[in-house]
């Protein structure tokens, strides 16, 4: 397992700060980032967050997936690698 998270379903007035520490009951959290629009800085309602071990990961996977988090039901999964974009026809 990755300790690397994706987490969806955020509410938009969700912080890195508490994002982080909401996600800190699960573990050490080693990095918690909303991603944001870049033209409105806005946030996309989704983010990743990354613990010190994959144990730690899998205990926040089983603690909020599907839970609520900031009056919003989230979806918490194991982050995928970013794809390379291949802009050669």
């Amino acid at each position: 397992m990755n300790t690397k998270l994706y987490v969806g379903g955020l509410s938009y007035d969700t912080t890195d700060e508490s994002f982080k520490a909401g996600f800190s009951e699960a573990g050490n959290v080693t990095s918690a980032n909303v991603i944001v629009d870049r033209m409105s800085g806005r946030s996309k309602g989704f983010g990743f967050v990354e613990f010190s071990t994959e144990e730690e990961a899998g205990k926040a996977i089983e603690m909020f997936d599907g839970k609520d988090f900031e009056g919003r039901t989230i979806k918490v999964s194991e982050a995928r690698p970013m794809k390379q974009f291949d802009d050669r026809q």
